[in-house]
């Protein structure tokens, strides 16, 4: 066995070992080792996309779904560049990701070789750990430190924070073993290179949550028992949402909840926050006196505003991440939110009613019959139309992903509360790119059905993902909306330069949705009135595969829709 084989075998089992059961690739010679290795093991599904950005997109849905990483591998030169997107957005929303970058070796570095740039430390401080693997060579304890990084890759992808490790491995010639080498080992590593007995990794790292001490716990507590106006906000987090909406429910204190949080359920859930608090009179009436916030807030300017302007505002974080764009936390408690709400819970008397509640609880109820009744009117289809019903019919145990720009407010502004349902999206960095990818890459990890909410753009700018349906069984259903181009940049201050806005910011595509579905093999539904929405995804679920369901709307009539919205809210209150 060469030494590149060794390396390569040997990372493969021992991260294996340490949980890893997801590969995704693209192809290259200088990354032959590895694709060999990864191939020949049964015990690894491995993923393969010629295309480097969405390879990686997909072993980060993998890695949101699952929360255990994926092992993501390239070749040398700019193949490597293109997983960055994707390590960036890892980073930013703590998803496990182990990347292994192909390389040359040092003596051809620097020298003009083709496909080779420099990888050191490629993707700078986004990254948990990054480690120079070094050529492989054949000396004793060579297996010892190979199973040593690959435990530790591990170990730092899944901890506190979790997050992506970069491990870059040079290779020298050979790159492949002489045939008849490398069969399917089944976790059978070659004499030399064996780990512990047992299948164990290397090293076991054991890791217990951050819990709050007993007088930090006593000083929460006296803060929620002593307020009425209190208010539960919840960003993108995952976190257990029970003992949260216990305590918020015992303290009698409103929910405002990210769908993306998994905390929209409850009595106590105000969803219709975003148009209650752009009435600016509301708004000041119904500021907080204190704020116990989990996760980082999400695309609404108006809560922002409001939890900036409380009184006191707490935030929670089991990895102590400084989430405060706005400058306006007055205390950090590092700590795991469920443990630390759940023994608060135990600790602070349950509050009867109070106007405070109530009124938050009378406008939710005025608010989302104002919305509902004006989206029901007819059976036109709208953007929030369908961003509302999707989030309402799909099945208990079905997995969400909504793409950034406008299908994400969407889904804030008017999804109603409810269990069961899985909300996630790629707001770390909050790109459009990888959409795709990330959703089939959840698919991929996920029992349960998986549907993707999506603009036209966020569709086309990663549609090289959809050729993963013609190498794997995978099933997803993508409901599209298509508005022919930016849909969110009509409701920025860009659209008061008409001259240049449809070439720099609308971008019209002109594309045919349904035969970029037939270039990919995929399904291709229209719906043409709001109420065959249900039945049409009902249908490509059913069938099973990758579906792409249409929805065509006006971006002019879109923002008059979402004016006409935010005015009958208005006018209720």
């Amino acid at each position: 066995m060469n030494p590149a084989q060794a390396l390569a075998v040997t990372l493969v089992d021992e991260l294996v070992r340490a949980g890893v059961r997801d590969a995704c690739l693209a192809p290259g010679s200088r990354s032959a080792p590895l694709a060999l290795a990864l191939a020949s093991d049964g015990r690894v599904s491995v993923h393969v996309l010629i295309d480097e950005r969405s390879a990686a997109f997909l072993a980060l849905g993998i890695g949101k779904a699952g929360r255990r990483p994926a092992v993501l591998v390239s070749t040398s030169g700019t193949a490597a560049a293109h997983f960055h997107p994707a390590v960036l957005e890892a980073h930013h929303s703590k998803t496990p990701l182990i990347v292994i970058t192909a390389d040359r070796p040092p003596e051809l570095r620097d020298t003009g070789a083709g496909q080779t740039i420099d990888q050191i430390k490629l993707y700078g401080d986004a990254v948990r750990w990054f480690v120079e693997v070094g050529v492989p060579e054949d000396r004793p304890g060579s297996a010892r430190y190979w199973r040593s990084v690959a435990a530790r890759a591990c170990a730092t992808a899944t901890g506190s924070p979790a997050g992506p490790v970069h491990l870059n491995a040079a290779f020298r010639d050979p790159l492949v073993p002489a045939r008849g080498e490398l069969g399917d080992r089944e976790g059978d590593a070659p004499e030399g290179l064996g780990g512990r007995e047992g299948g164990a990794p290397w090293t076991q790292v054991r890791r217990s949550p951050p819990m709050a001490a007993e007088d930090d716990v006593a000083w929460l507590a006296g803060q929620i028992a002593g307020s009425t106006r209190g208010l539960v906000v919840a960003g993108d987090c995952d976190v257990d949402p029970g003992p949260v909406l216990a305590l918020a429910d015992k303290a009698g204190w409103p929910v405002l909840a990210d769908p993306l949080s998994g905390l929209r359920s409850g009595k106590l859930a105000i969803s219709a926050y975003d148009a209650l608090l752009r009435n600016h009179a509301w708004a000041n009436e119904h500021r907080p006196d204190v704020v116990l916030r989990v996760g980082k807030i999400g695309t609404s300017k108006t809560l922002r505003a409001l939890v900036s302007g409380a009184g006191r505002e707490i935030v929670i974080d089991a990895d102590g991440m400084w989430l405060d764009a706005e400058r306006s936390a007055a205390t950090l408690l590092i700590a795991d939110p469920a443990s630390v709400c759940g023994r608060v819970c135990g600790a602070i008397p349950a509050r009867s009613k109070s106007r405070w509640s109530e009124g938050w609880r009378r406008a939710e109820i005025r608010a989302r019959g104002a919305v509902d009744g004006l989206l029901d009117l007819d059976d036109d289809v709208s953007e929030p139309r369908t961003a509302r019903d999707l989030g309402g019919l799909l099945p208990d145990g079905a997995t969400l992903v909504v793409a950034s720009s406008m299908p994400v407010r969407d889904l804030d502004w008017y999804m109603r509360p409810r269990q069961g349902l899985r909300v996630l999206g790629n707001r770390g960095a909050n790109g459009i790119d990888g959409f795709v990818s990330t959703t089939l890459g959840v698919a991929l990890a996920s029992p349960e059905p998986t549907v993707g909410l999506a603009g036209d753009l966020s569709i086309l700018h990663d549609q090289n993902g959809l050729m993963l349906r013609r190498a794997e069984p995978v099933n997803t259903v993508f409901v599209v909306i298509n508005n022919d181009g930016g849909g969110i940049f009509s409701f920025l201050p860009q659209a008061r330069w008409p001259e240049n806005f449809e070439q720099l910011f609308g971008t019209p595509h002109g594309l045919s949705l349904a035969a970029l579905a037939e270039l990919y093999g995929c399904g291709h539904r229209s719906v043409k009135r709001a109420s065959e929405l249900a039945p049409a995804v009902a249908g490509a679920m059913e069938q099973g595969g990758v579906h792409l369901v249409e929805v065509r709307t006006d971006r002019a009539a879109n923002v008059t829709l979402h004016r006409r919205l935010n005015q009958a809210v208005a006018d209720t209150l």
